[in-house]
Order: C-alpha cells, then sequence, then structure tokens
C-alpha cells in the first residue's frame, strides 16, 4: 500500500455514522448554550436575602405586619361595601401572609446557608492561625532551651575569679608568700562591679 492511499484513508471517516457526527473541537470555547431561565448574579441575590432576612429579624418588621394587619381588617370591616376588597373571612389576608410566609423561609435559609459558609471560612483560617501560633510557640521553647544550654556551659566572671583567687592562692601556699598580694575588683568594692551590669 502506498503512502498516498494510508493519508487519504486515515482522513476518511469509516461507517455510516462518522459522516453525520461533528467532532466538537478542544481548542476553541464552546459556543454559549441558549438559556429559556432568566440569568442574575447569585451573590447579589444572597446579599439580598440576607438584607430580607436581617429585616425580617427586626422588631420593625413586626410592628410594621400588626399595624398592615390592624389596618386591614379595620378597613374590611368598617369602610363601605363598594370599597372593601376582603370581607370577613379573610381569605385575601390569609394568603397574602401564606405567601409572605413561604418566600421568607427560603430567604432565611439562604441567608443562614451563607451565614454557616462564611463561619467555616472563618474557623478554618482561625485553625490556620491557631495551627501557625503552635509551631511558632514550639520554635521559641526550643530555642530558649537551645540558649539556657548554651548559657550553663558558659563561664561567668564570678566563677573566673574565684578560680583565679584559688589559684592565686595555691601559688601562695607553694612559693615562699614573698610575691605582692593581687587584689581583684571583687575584693575591692563590696558593693556590685558596675562591670558586671
Amino acid at each position: 500500500m502506498t503512502p498516498e492511499r494510508e493519508s487519504t484513508r486515515e482522513r476518511t471517516p469509516a461507517g455510516a455514522t462518522a459522516t453525520t457526527r461533528t467532532r466538537a473541537r478542544l481548542d476553541q470555547p464552546r459556543p454559549p448554550r441558549r438559556r429559556f431561565l432568566p440569568e442574575y448574579d447569585p451573590e447579589a441575590f444572597g446579599r439580598l436575602s440576607e438584607r430580607i432576612a436581617r429585616f425580617l429579624g427586626t422588631g420593625r418588621f413586626i410592628v410594621w405586619m400588626t399595624v398592615v394587619i390592624i389596618a386591614w381588617v379595620l378597613w374590611n370591616i368598617f369602610a363601605p361595601r363598594d370599597v372593601r376588597f376582603d370581607n370577613y373571612p379573610f381569605i385575601f389576608l390569609t394568603l397574602m401572609l401564606s405567601l409572605q410566609a413561604s418566600y421568607a423561609a427560603p430567604l432565611i435559609l439562604l441567608a443562614q446557608n451563607r451565614q454557616d459558609d462564611r463561619d467555616k471560612v472563618n474557623l478554618e483560617q482561625d485553625r490556620k492561625q491557631n495551627e501557625r501560633s503552635i509551631a511558632d510557640t514550639e520554635y521559641l521553647t526550643r530555642e530558649i532551651a537551645a540558649l539556657r544550654i548554651g548559657l550553663g556551659e558558659v563561664a561567668t566572671r564570678d566563677w573566673i575569679r574565684s578560680e583565679l583567687q584559688d589559684l592565686v592562692k595555691e601559688l601562695d601556699e607553694r612559693g615562699d608568700g614573698h610575691h605582692k598580694h593581687v587584689v581583684f575588683p571583687a575584693e575591692r568594692s563590696h558593693g556590685r562591679d558596675v562591670d558586671d551590669r
């Protein structure tokens, strides 16, 4: 088989379905699909739901709802018959309150879910901050312990003075005792040495 025939065979699709199927190209973005539902910004809707839920949980909302219900009932009892819009069983008022409750419950749940998500993020950040603080504290504790161990091996002035005094006494005992007595700063001043500060 010649190379020309092989290249033509690879280019032509085989089978009945291969000619009708179009392949999606991965190097190009997909064309936007038609949406039948209206589009909205979920973040803006979430902020609006939180605002409404915050208002529903205030005393102002309860006062305003009570005023509206009392005005509704009084109007439909004492107003002239031709201007009343909801007579005694107040079915329309019941329908409006049910509609308000059916919208209020999901909005409150949505606001609570958003708050829960924020709380989870804050708790995760607090946990990471606590882990960093614990790691820093452990590091500082190890450093302080290393410094204490290192300071335990350092010779202090008092120790050096006492060693020199012992050495002078030993030299006095070995020698004839005619050499000059050495006075150390600790023997000169009974108070604290200025250099020790």
